[in-house]
């Protein structure tokens, strides 16, 4: 990973998604979310405020080197402990059946084999556990589907390996959960081939 993966575009990411519109979504993934749990791509940390004091312990993972320093400062600033692992969610260190819930939020994107991070995230989670997620992806209407083919070659350069045209609930729903709430549509404030947002709740059935 270069200068530009560790350095600048942790920085760029983390200015772009504390942006106001965001807020919501993060509010809504971690609702009444309780036990001990695990958010992959962690990024920053900038989901970390909004998680209820119900919350025991919380796992976090991005592979992501130059994520570190701000989300260990956001980490300390929360009322539960959080411990930090610097890997990718294709292969989780963790027992099966580890964890009440898992949260992702604009991650499924960037993780070179989303479906087999997906079936690890099935793995970690205890039966009747839940997947929360926020994520972008592929549109419904074709010219911006269009759009989201031709914007992905620089889009996975410029955004540390993020695709435009995933299907979330495809490989949601592939990887054997059972969706319970969903819900999509173009965000505000966000440009068309990169705002078609995901939001959902899944059961490891």
């Amino acid at each position: 990973m270069g200068w530009y993966g560790r350095v600048l575009f942790p920085w760029l990411m983390d200015m772009g998604m504390r942006d106001r519109p965001f807020d919501g979504y993060r509010k809504a993934v971690t609702a009444g979310l309780s036990g001990i749990g695990l958010e992959i791509g962690a990024g920053t940390g900038l989901n970390l405020p909004w998680y209820p004091s119900t919350v025991r312990e919380l796992h976090v993972v991005d592979p992501n080197p130059g994520m570190d320093g701000r989300l260990k400062r956001r980490a300390e600033a929360v009322a539960f402990p959080v411990h930090h692992a610097r890997l990718s969610a294709e292969r989780l260190p963790y027992a099966d059946g580890t964890f009440d819930f898992v949260v992702s939020t604009w991650t499924l994107c960037s993780i070179p084999d989303a479906g087999a991070a997906l079936a690890e995230v099935r793995r970690v989670l205890k039966p009747q556990g839940e997947f929360r997620y926020v994520e972008h992806g592929t549109a419904p209407d074709a010219s911006v589907r269009r759009w989201q083919r031709w914007l992905n070659p620089v889009q996975k350069r410029v955004a540390d390996g993020c695709h435009l045209d995933r299907d979330i609930p495809k490989l949601v729903v592939d990887a054997g959960f059972a969706l319970t709430e969903r819900e999509e549509g173009y965000a505000v404030s966000v440009g068309r081939p990169y705002g078609y947002f995901y939001r959902g709740r899944a059961v490891n059935g």
